[in-house]
């Protein structure tokens, strides 16, 4: 029975080669069956169906099943497990909405927000200073940031996708943000956005209310649930962790393809990450704590690309803001587990990933 440290190192070593292989998604760690998590950790392979066969010689005619790839055969007591899956992208965009949609004020978690261009979802209301005084949207970075630029860029809720004019429905501007990058791995799609007021915003979630903090680390197995401005209310299980995967930002940025490193993958069983859903926050399943940031998804929506929220939290010195006061919600501190849970940032790569301020302009208020 493989360990997940086993698992863990030998993904290290192999995800670089292995996303270079055509149809190969992603490359995390999970449970070699789910169904009976005693039987211990896998190397997760994220696949089309046809990466699997493209190595394959033609079908035997005996009746032994079709070899799998050389590079899929167990290493150092490690199991390989291929999940079918269609490839990765963004969820921002202009996909038909849901009731979360339309205008509300004041802004909560789960609504539509984005630029004049295209719609995401309010993942959460967070603050960044020591006081709790300010309130921030904390969204995507191509759900607020106008093409991985520094250009300034207005926030309106709803986003332009769901209707959303400058003239009538910008409620602030967009604050700071990471860039992504073609050259080096990244490590979240994160971009936070000031309202003209501090009231324009309401420090809660919709459907499931107050949000009283955020967990550090969370398992494979892990039950959440989230509201997304396309799917509404959806629920999901951490399927793999320190997962590197390859998504493709089509023509945001000229990006096109890009890696990320050592995300969360969490299979829902409809539909949880459509176009619009980019932004949206997994809640842990009982106590309403904040556990990671959707930015992406397979083609057909059934798996959710996510970081851990405490990487942003780590980033850009943020809490979950407190309703009602001034003060900062503290993290909780969640499960312990080296190797089977996810695990903060070491802080020099916090320090490489510090955030972008965006042009600063007076903020005019708008109705």
């Amino acid at each position: 029975m493989a360990s997940f440290r086993k698992a863990y190192l030998l993904k290290q070593r192999i995800a670089g080669n292995m996303l270079k292989k055509n149809g190969v998604h992603g490359v995390g760690v999970g449970l070699r069956d789910p169904r009976h998590p005693k039987r211990g950790a896998a190397i997760i392979v994220y696949a089309d169906a046809l990466s699997t066969a493209a190595s394959s010689k033609k079908k035997a005619t005996s009746k032994r099943t079709t070899a799998l790839p050389r590079y899929l055969k167990p290493r150092a007591g490690v199991p390989f497990r291929v999940v079918r899956s269609p490839r990765f992208c963004k969820r921002g965009g202009s996909g038909n909405g849901s009731k979360f949609t339309r205008r509300i004020r004041p802004v909560v978690a789960g609504y539509s927000v984005g630029t004049a261009d295209s719609s995401g979802t309010v993942g959460l209301i967070v603050s960044s200073d020591p006081s709790g005084c300010s309130r921030l949207i904390l969204s995507n970075n191509h759900v607020l940031v106008d093409n991985n630029t520094r250009r300034f860029s207005a926030t309106l809720q709803p986003g332009g996708a769901d209707g959303g004019t400058a003239a009538h429905d910008r409620i602030g501007q967009l604050e700071r943000f990471t860039k992504l990058s073609q050259k080096r791995a990244n490590y979240l799609d994160a971009a936070t956005a000031r309202p003209f007021r501090r009231s324009l915003l309401k420090p809660a979630y919709a459907v499931f209310g107050i949000v009283p903090g955020h967990v550090r680390t969370y398992k494979v197995g892990d039950q959440f649930k989230k509201v997304g401005r396309t799917t509404g209310v959806v629920t999901g299980q951490v399927e793999s962790i320190h997962t590197d995967v390859q998504v493709d930002y089509g023509d945001y940025g000229n990006l096109g393809t890009i890696t990320f490193k050592d995300q969360s993958v969490i299979r829902g069983k409809r539909p949880v990450s459509l176009e619009g859903d980019s932004g949206s926050v997994w809640l842990t399943r009982k106590g309403n704590l904040a556990a990671a940031v959707n930015f992406a998804g397979s083609e057909n929506g059934m798996l959710s690309i996510s970081y851990p929220i405490e990487w942003f939290m780590q980033v850009f010195g943020a809490r979950v803001a407190r309703p009602g006061s001034r003060g900062l919600q503290r993290a909780q501190r969640g499960k312990n587990g080296k190797y089977m849970c996810i695990r903060p940032l070491p802080a020099k790569l916090v320090k490489s990933l510090r955030p972008i301020t965006a042009p600063s302009r007076p903020l005019r208020q708008r109705p």
